[in-house]
């Protein structure tokens, strides 16, 4: 009986597992007017980024339908964020924007692509991206205004960042530690550091600017 009890508990859970998979689609939808309990479809969006990732495989790609503001993201898994055909805000006072902490061995890529986004801090957020753990991070076409901390804050890795606007941070527009590289290409760094009228880069070692508007 015991047997019996163990072998179908072990298929049962084989069974929810392998739903779960399959409920992970390759491509998911957010909208404004959205809801959360949706499939993420093209047809049934949802409503937040933090729904959306839940409902993607791994390395596949969350789209902005419609425009709204959906909430800020812990990413845990390599993914796309792309918001380039909508107005895709992000409200983050008193937290992180974007947290990016890629650690399970299972996915190697550790890559994360962010493009078209308006990221706000309102005065009070912590750092618009903070990137804590991934292997390459990917920052196009966005606005990251107002944190308290960093506009992009870089523990480990390589992140790249074209064509967008750093302004308003009161620590400083992008910090990059002793772990990681930052490559830049057309990012405009304004009014960052206004405490000490510092630089608006810190760590300017690990950090390479390309045709960087400042």
């Amino acid at each position: 009986m015991n047997n019996f009890r163990a072998a179908f508990y072990s298929s049962l859970l084989i069974a929810l597992i392998s739903t779960v998979a399959q409920a992970q689609a390759p491509r998911t939808f957010v909208s404004g007017v959205g809801d959360d309990v949706n499939p993420c479809s093209r047809t049934a969006p949802c409503k937040t980024f933090a729904a959306a990732i839940a409902k993607t495989a791994s390395g596949g790609e969350i789209n902005a339908l419609y425009s709204g503001g959906f909430g800020t993201l812990v990413i845990t898994k390599s993914i796309t964020i792309d918001g380039t055909g909508a107005l895709t805000g992000v409200i983050a006072a008193a937290t992180n924007g974007f947290t990016i902490n890629i650690t399970a061995p299972t996915d190697q890529a550790k890559t994360v692509r962010l493009r078209g986004l308006s990221i706000n801090g309102m005065g009070t957020g912590l750092n618009g991206i903070n990137v804590v753990a991934a292997a390459f991070v990917s920052i196009e076409d966005c606005v990251i205004d107002g944190f308290t901390g960093n506009g992009i804050n870089v523990d480990t890795g390589k992140v790249f960042v074209r064509n967008t606007t750093i302004r308003n941070n009161k620590t400083a527009g992008i910090t990059a530690r002793s772990a990681s590289q930052v490559g830049l290409a057309d990012v405009a760094l304004v009014f960052n550091d206004t405490a000490t009228q510092g630089s608006a880069v810190q760590s300017i070692a690990n950090v390479y600017l390309f045709g960087n508007r400042r």
